[in-house]
């Protein structure tokens, strides 16, 4: 465990006040505290109350600058641009993908704590490490006459049909609220999923299969889209997400997730 010191109080005066947000969470947490998603230690601060890390594990969630597939968004080890398995494949509907974290270890045990442990303080730390990675996705940064991230709204992926009912809540429609609410996001939640298999437990065939059809635009979309989701597995969702914006209106949708698997 951490061992909490008391800072000189002249130190305390100094330091600028924290956002209300933050407060909150730490008054939340010396009430009841839940401790740090990843390792269970302490929470001391705002700062970490408020991400639901401490600093320690805060410091293990890096973004690397590294090559990645101009297709998946997955980094590359020896290929040129794509990787084997997007070369191979028969393409995505949507221009181009980004990636955070490999879906292992303790990226893992961090979506598993937010998504099935409903630690929604992680919610402020994934939304701001996403707006962190913003400068290495490449659609943004590495074509000069590249689109700007300003001009692009923010799509999530839909919630699985009556998920939100039956559970009270959706990890893609809660990072929304955080992205919006945080950071100023655009959030346009114009897809909605009809009744479908839950793509989990299917193979990439009949998740490629399963949601032609099931997933629809209640509006018009915006023409420049960010579709982003937890997850990455076979692209299949994002894939039929972004085929239905495009037929829908949009002109280029790229796709952002948390995790590649």
């Amino acid at each position: 465990m951490k061992e909490m010191t008391r800072p000189a109080l002249k130190d305390r005066a100094s330091r600028p006040r924290a956002p209300m947000g933050r407060v909150v969470s730490l008054f939340r947490e010396c009430l009841f505290p839940a401790g740090c998603a990843v390792c269970g230690d302490t929470l001391f601060g705002a700062e970490e109350a408020w991400y639901g890390l401490c600093c320690q594990c805060m410091g293990r969630f890096g973004i690397e600058d590294e090559r990645r597939c101009l297709s998946c968004g997955r980094p590359l080890i020896s290929e040129q641009e794509r990787c084997l398995p997007c070369r191979e494949g028969e393409g995505f509907s949507f221009d181009g993908a980004f990636a955070l974290w490999p879906y292992a270890g303790n990226y893992r045990k961090l979506l598993g704590a937010y998504k099935f442990g409903k630690t929604l303080a992680l919610g402020n730390f994934l939304a701001q490490k996403m707006t962190d990675a913003l400068p290495l996705f490449y659609p943004f940064t590495r074509r000069e006459d590249g689109p700007r991230i300003e001009e692009f709204s923010w799509v999530p992926v839909p919630p699985r049909y009556g998920k939100i009912k039956n559970s009270g809540w959706d990890q893609i429609d809660c990072l929304a609220g955080k992205l919006r609410k945080n950071h100023g996001v655009r959030i346009d939640a114009c897809l909605e999923r009809l009744p479908s298999q839950t793509q989990k437990n299917l193979g990439r065939q009949g998740r490629r299969v399963n949601l032609l059809g099931r997933i629809r635009c209640r509006k018009p979309p915006p023409d420049r889209v960010l579709l982003f989701d937890d997850v990455i597995t076979t692209g299949s969702t994002l894939d039929v997400c972004a085929k239905t914006l495009k037929e829908s209106g949009a002109k280029e949708v790229f796709a952002f997730a948390l995790f590649y698997d």
